[in-house]
């Protein structure tokens, strides 16, 4: 469905990106990690909520966010509509989780999880792990280690046979502890436009 004010359907803010359902799904006692005071996708903490993205979410803080992270530019509103909606249009393509604070209404992390279908693997898929941003006022709640936890074991559920993200030399320590190695032999390489 897209978001179309004019046209008398139901509220579109609350559209998910993915069901809910899912985090309920994944079973988190297979993560690795041990978290201290103890927190899951489901219960991330106090007036803390985990759930996929919602268009409503731009109004929430969700850009400002991302800014955190990396250049983002001036995306208005309907450039934030028409991607989601076209995200959204991919079916289990785009897992984009958001974490909440209740009490301010602000999305104050995320993390996305792309899977990209192949023909290799017998017809499997491929998840990538991408912006992974936890906001600078909530840093040291183990929100990022929740995040990354939680999107490497969707990988796994959603069928993914390999899972693997980009980073900045200052945090390779940080995701070797989820078990990301660097491959030997492999090089990461890209070309910017």
């Amino acid at each position: 469905m897209n978001f179309n004010a004019t046209n008398g359907m139901e509220d579109m803010e609350d559209v998910s990106l993915f069901d809910d359902k899912l985090l309920k799904e994944v079973d988190f006692t297979q993560c690795s990690s041990t978290y201290n005071p103890p927190i899951s996708p489901t219960d991330p903490g106090e007036d803390l909520l985990m759930r996929s993205l919602r268009l409503s979410d731009y109004d929430k803080g969700f850009m400002v966010l991302l800014k955190q992270l990396t250049v983002v530019g001036d995306v208005s509103r309907e450039q934030f509509e028409a991607r989601f909606n076209s995200m959204l249009s991919c079916k289990n393509g785009y897992y984009i989780v958001v974490i909440e604070d209740k009490t301010c209404n602000l999305v104050i992390g995320a993390a996305t999880l792309a899977v990209e279908q192949k023909f290799i693997h017998e017809c499997s898929s491929r998840g990538r792990v991408e912006d992974v941003v936890v906001d600078k006022k909530y840093r040291g709640r183990q929100l990022g280690k929740l995040l990354l936890d939680y999107l490497t074991l969707l990988s796994r559920h959603v069928g993914c046979y390999k899972v693997s993200l980009e980073c900045k030399d200052p945090v390779v320590n940080f995701y070797s502890n989820f078990g990301f190695v660097k491959e030997e032999g492999q090089n990461y390489m890209c070309r910017r436009f």
